[in-house]
C-alpha cells in the first residue's frame, strides 16, 4: 500500500514517514501543493495524506486537482480545527479529516478505515483509442496496422497529459488541472502549452488529427477523452 504525504513541515513528514514505513506502508513525500500533484501522477498512491496550509498550491486546490484524475482516498491532516475548514475540505473531495496534534494510533486507524475503501481495480489501465493501444503500466503505445504493429513514442510530458485524460475517461479535465498538474501553479494560465501538446498527441494518436474523435476540446474549459475502450 502506497501513501503520499504532502506537508511543508519536515519534522511531521519525517515522523509520519518513520511511523508508516514501520507499519509496512510505502511512503512518498512532497513539500508543497504543486509537487504533491506531480508526485501523485508519477507514483499513483493508494492514499493521500494532505496538509491544508501548503505553499504554491494550498490543500483545497490540491484536493480539487487530485479529484480531476484520481478517486484514491484523501485524508486531510491539518492544524486547522475550524468546522468551516473541515467542511470545505470534505466538499472539495477529501474522505476524512484529522486535526494536528493527533494520536498516532488514531491516524493509523483512520488510514486502515480508508484502506478498506480502496477499490481493487486501481492498477494502471490499458486504453484502446481506435487502432491505438496505450498501456500506462508498460509505458507503451502501439498502433495496429495492415503491415503490423507500429510503436509510437510519447515524451514524458505527453505521457502525463494522456494519463490524466485516460484516468478520467469521458469527463472534462480542466485547463487549470492539466497545467498545474504538469507544469505547476506558476503556469496555470499558460494555455499555449496545452494547445501545443494536445496538437502533438493528436498527431500521434488520432487517425485524422485535423478532425479528432478521441481528444476533444471543450472551448474555454479544457479537454475530454472520448471513445476509450478499457
Amino acid at each position: 500500500m502506497k501513501i503520499l504525504i504532502a506537508d511543508d513541515d519536515p519534522q511531521i513528514v519525517r515522523a509520519l514517514r518513520i511511523t508508516l514505513s514501520a507499519k509496512g506502508y510505502e511512503v512518498v513525500t512532497a513539500p508543497d501543493g504543486a509537487q504533491a500533484i506531480a508526485a501523485g501522477i508519477d507514483h499513483q498512491p493508494d492514499i493521500f495524506l494532505l496538509d491544508l496550509g501548503m505553499p504554491r498550491l494550498d490543500g483545497i486546490e490540491v484536493i480539487e486537482g487530485i479529484r480531476g484524475w484520481s478517486q484514491a482516498p484523501i485524508l486531510v491532516v491539518s492544524g486547522r480545527a475550524g468546522a468551516a475548514d473541515k467542511v470545505e475540505a470534505l466538499d472539495a473531495g477529501a474522505d476524512d479529516y484529522i486535526t494536528k496534534p493527533f494520536a498516532v494510533q488514531e491516524l493509523l486507524a483512520r488510514i486502515r478505515a480508508l484502506t478498506r475503501r480502496v477499490p481493487q481495480d486501481t492498477t494502471a489501465p490499458i486504453a484502446h483509442l481506435g487502432d491505438v493501444t496505450i498501456s500506462l503500466s508498460a509505458h507503451s503505445v502501439v498502433r495496429a496496422g495492415a503491415e503490423g504493429e507500429e510503436h509510437i513514442r510519447l515524451t514524458p510530458t505527453e505521457w502525463q497529459m494522456i494519463e490524466l485524460l485516460i484516468r478520467n475517461p469521458g469527463k472534462l479535465v480542466t485547463r487549470k488541472t492539466l497545467l498545474t498538474s504538469i507544469w505547476g501553479t506558476e503556469h496555470a494560465e499558460d494555455t499555449g502549452y496545452l494547445r501545443l501538446y494536445v496538437s502533438q498527441l493528436r498527431r500521434k494518436l488520432e487517425a485524422d488529427p485535423s478532425h479528432p474523435v478521441h481528444i476533444l476540446t471543450e472551448p474555454g474549459m479544457g479537454y475530454r477523452l472520448e471513445g476509450m475502450v478499457g
